[in-house]
């Protein structure tokens, strides 16, 4: 399996200290929620001792580890069409899925003054290459396709497009300036209110379909319960929308 692995245990700490049935939980994430799900998993392995173990991929690929029997307890998908098959084939517990977080779609380069509101770069394709993710595995990449098209460019851009595995990819391409510009997860190039450096458009929301993304729990214990309570809690949600994410009604 091709993916990143972080596995975090931090003890509960002025002067707490780890419950005795501590375990460990293998959560799949999608690539795009990975630094967001890296400081939860700190955040609730502080609170409540056990392990997170974080495998990162684009939600398809993830999806069929999952079909062909990886051993994740979570699943935190970039949509909700996967955990819905999932519950749908009886592979999902039953009542466990619910939406964590809408991700939004930003075209970003590193270049200061390279996007405008126009988007006169896309029109006039003065660029070498434009990253997206791959829009059959990643709804991100399929946003990115969805708002190409709304544009009327993206039978002609496509020459010029490289293709991410994942998101993750796709952003590194821009952010090593292999591409010039690239759509990417707001919640890579935003943080605490803040911009990363560049240029950037928001792509307004009705350009492309929500991207619920969902949760579902795989397999059933007690300490992977404990985690989507805590992805559901207020505290959570404060940290989710930090990142640029919107988040369900109820969150708070």
């Amino acid at each position: 399996m091709q993916h990143r692995q972080r596995c975090f245990l931090l003890l509960a700490a002025l002067g707490c200290s780890a419950p005795l049935s501590a375990d460990e939980i293998r959560v799949a994430v999608a690539t795009n929620f990975i630094e967001v799900m890296e400081r939860l998993g700190e955040d609730f392995a502080a609170q409540s001792g056990h392990q997170v173990r974080i495998s990162s991929g684009a939600t398809g690929k993830l999806y069929a580890q999952i079909k062909n029997g990886a051993p994740y307890d979570v699943f935190l998908a970039a949509d909700k069409r996967r955990p819905t098959l999932l519950d749908e084939e009886g592979m999902a517990i039953a009542g466990s899925r619910f939406t964590y977080a809408l991700g939004k779609l930003v075209l970003w380069s590193p270049t200061e003054d390279y996007i405008d509101a126009d988007l006169r770069v896309l029109k006039k394709q003065d660029f070498r290459f434009l990253s997206i993710a791959n829009p059959r595995t990643a709804p991100y990449g399929r946003a990115a396709q969805q708002v190409l098209e709304k544009q009327g460019v993206w039978a002609v851009l496509r020459p010029k497009m490289v293709r991410g595995e994942n998101i993750g990819q796709a952003y590194q391409y821009v952010f090593s300036q292999n591409a010039q510009l690239g759509f990417v997860a707001k919640s890579q190039v935003f943080k605490n209110g803040v911009f990363a450096e560049g240029s950037y458009w928001q792509v307004p929301e009705p350009f492309y379909d929500p991207i619920v993304q969902q949760a579902v729990l795989l397999k059933d214990g007690a300490a992977a319960r404990q985690l989507l309570d805590y992805l559901r809690s207020p505290a959570a949600a404060g940290v989710i929308e930090s990142y640029g994410y919107g988040v369900a009604a109820g969150s708070h």
